[in-house]
């Protein structure tokens, strides 16, 4: 089976990169939302083994998204890596709940690594 990974931001720009760039190197079924509001219902939907997620979001923000996925049964489990373009908002994340936390602007080595996963 493959895997799936679900990038959720409201960027569409960053989503569509990440999109291309895990498409092409990797054999993992890539998903994608923009809007906040559908995210919930999209995760329990399709149930994808890693969700990243941009901490920084209008309505509904990420480190809320990643507290109702660990809150919830269903989706707990999942592998929640959260970005954002801000620095020192790690501990936000982390406290959240995501299991690891990537800095857009610091931590492009980590991010080309965990795209080759």
């Amino acid at each position: 089976m493959d895997k799936k990974i679900f990038i959720c931001d409201d960027d569409s720009n960053i989503v569509d990169m990440l999109a291309m760039i895990l498409r092409e190197f990797t054999d993992v079924t890539v998903l994608t939302e923009t809007a906040s509001r559908k995210v919930l219902s999209r995760l329990i939907e399709e149930c994808p083994d890693i969700f990243i997620v941009d901490l920084s979001r209008p309505l509904l923000s990420g480190d809320r998204l990643i507290k109702e996925v660990r809150n919830n049964d269903l989706l707990n489990k999942i592998l929640v890596i959260c970005m954002s373009a801000k620095l020192d908002v790690q501990e936000i994340a982390i406290e959240a709940g995501a299991d690891i936390y990537l800095s857009l602007i610091k931590d492009e080595v980590k991010i080309n690594n965990l795209i080759l996963i």
